[in-house]
């Protein structure tokens, strides 16, 4: 059992309740901020040393909160930012039903982050000593593949001695030992506009070229091998009668592999136009490297499974398609163990949740790896 004093999973839904309520899309940095004022006040509160990096490109602050200590810490990082929009609370209220509460971004991640940030302030709080000096990092643009952060991610990473992420556990409790990474690309098709009855022979149409370069795209998904291309949003076009000068989509691209990753750079960015008339231009590239599990990655898990196992939690582990700020640190070889956040389900939909009775005991399982971790 971790000597930290986590409190029960009632008062920590009550204080996690208020971060649910206030809306922090990734688009807006002034919520975001809002939010970061308030742990950088409760963390500030406890003696933690703290360095705020102002926000830059359109997204919020990034707080990292240090306890004392020497020797590689462990790196904690969340995000506070979620994917919905102001005024999703008016139709998706904070709710308390049975085991479930409900809310957005309540699962994805707000519950993870705020189970960090509370282990931390409560470690600071009551003077519990650790094996290793803890990092806590906030950041604000996760949920858009962390442009302005990964720098700072990577950089305190390359000092860590481990990293733990607090994303959303999944299915019966399941922590992460791998991921998938990650691409993201944009193609636009340039044709030639004309009039679809009486100049159809004149024009080239980008909708017609966009269909054959989709169908290209999913002809080089290969599941077996963990390689998967989602074609979406698409656009083109302005009227029936008119034939397309534009048409574009964006590609989500995933794999397994470092490897694959980089074939499938290659091959997207040099996909070459089918129809007489049109250009394509593609733009993009990987953004998030593949987390593979290691044997050291499987020592840290152990670890994990064994504290939870004394606090009475069930960790199961997953390899999972989506991508993570952990992905940045497991490519730099630090041991990363992810999924440590609250059991629940939804992510990014309406029926987002957590389990709420599992807050105390997710908690002491994160203070009881922070406590021995040397």
């Amino acid at each position: 059992m971790p000597q930290t004093q986590i409190g029960t999973s009632e008062d920590l839904l009550a204080e996690l309740s208020i971060w649910v309520r206030m809306e922090t899309p990734t688009t807006d940095a002034a919520a975001v901020n809002l939010l970061m004022d308030i742990a950088q006040h409760e963390l500030s509160e406890v003696g933690a040393a703290l360095t705020r990096i102002p926000g830059r490109t359109g997204f919020g602050d990034h707080l990292i909160a240090r306890t004392p200590g020497s020797g590689a810490p462990i790196l904690l990082a969340g995000h506070l930012d979620t994917v919905w929009a102001h005024g999703t609370l008016a139709s998706m209220p904070y709710h308390v039903n049975g085991e479930k509460a409900a809310g957005p971004g309540i699962y994805d991640m707000k519950a993870g982050s705020f189970l960090a940030f509370h282990v931390v302030r409560s470690i600071l709080r009551q003077g519990v000593p650790t094996r290793r000096p803890i990092v806590l990092m906030l950041t604000s643009d996760e949920e858009v593949g962390s442009p302005s952060s990964r720098d700072v991610i990577e950089r305190e990473a390359a000092q860590a001695a481990y990293a733990l992420i607090p994303e959303p556990a999944g299915q019966g409790g399941a922590c992460v030992t791998a991921r998938k990474g990650v691409g993201r690309f944009t193609l636009r098709v340039e044709g030639k506009g004309a009039h679809a009855g009486g100049s159809f022979q004149h024009g080239a149409s980008a909708v017609v070229e966009l269909a054959h370069q989709i169908l290209a795209l999913h002809q080089m998904v290969d599941v077996d091998d963990g390689i998967t291309l989602n074609a979406a949003p698409i656009w083109g076009g302005t009227r029936p009668n008119v034939i397309p000068p534009e048409a574009g989509c964006e590609i989500d691209l995933r794999v397994n592999s470092t490897r694959d990753g980089e074939e499938m750079e290659r091959r997207i960015l040099g996909l070459e136009a089918r129809t007489a008339g049109c250009r394509l231009t593609v733009t993009g590239g990987m953004n998030r490297p593949p987390y593979a599990e290691t044997p050291a990655i499987r020592a840290l898990y152990e670890k994990a499974r064994e504290i939870a196992r004394g606090v009475g939690e069930r960790l199961p582990h997953q390899h999972r398609g989506g991508g993570s700020d952990g992905n940045f640190t497991a490519a730099l070889g630090v041991p990363t163990l992810d999924g440590l956040g609250c059991p629940g389900s939804g992510a990014h939909a309406s029926h987002e949740h957590i389990l709420w009775r599992h807050l105390a005991p997710r908690a002491a399982m994160l203070a009881g790896l922070l406590e021995s971790l040397d």
